[in-house]
């Protein structure tokens, strides 16, 4: 068992983690990451972009996030269905509080823990996952150094 002060500075890390990995997005308005952690491992990570073989452009001419961009949530879910894994009790890190169908990917997931480090202006996703008695934690990495 973790003690909460230890838990606390693993999670503050794994954050950090998803910060960088956000970079990896082409996105121009919001670059957001995640990852999956089960038993004190990584086993799946993801930013929100274009699916595979689409173009790596988010917005449209008008600075409009276009429809089929994924979010980094759901592109970190839907690769652990293509691998050996699975999130059955895991924790998720997202750089931003997840939407509302993202959290329902999360809980049809397993996920059993959902830490993020931004609110968004909509809460019906945090509202969601929390009905579903799903842990969801906000910590602010730039408070919490």
């Amino acid at each position: 068992m973790v003690s909460k002060e230890k838990q606390r500075k693993l999670d503050l890390r794994y954050l950090k983690m998803a910060r960088i990995w956000a970079q990896n997005s082409y996105c121009q308005r919001r670059q957001v990451g995640a990852l999956v952690v089960k038993d004190g491992m990584i086993i799946s990570d993801g930013y929100n972009g274009t699916p595979s073989g689409f173009e790596n452009i988010c917005e449209d001419e008008n600075n409009v996030t276009k429809p089929y961009v994924l979010h980094a949530e759901a592109n970190a879910i839907t690769k652990l269905a293509r691998s050996n894994n699975n999130s059955e009790g895991a924790t998720i890190y997202i750089t931003a509080s997840p939407c509302i169908e993202c959290a329902k990917l999360i809980i049809q997931a397993g996920i059993k823990r959902v830490v993020y480090g931004e609110q968004y202006r909509l809460t019906d996703g945090v509202d969601l996952l929390k009905r579903a008695g799903i842990e969801t934690i906000y910590i602010n990495p730039d408070e919490d150094e």
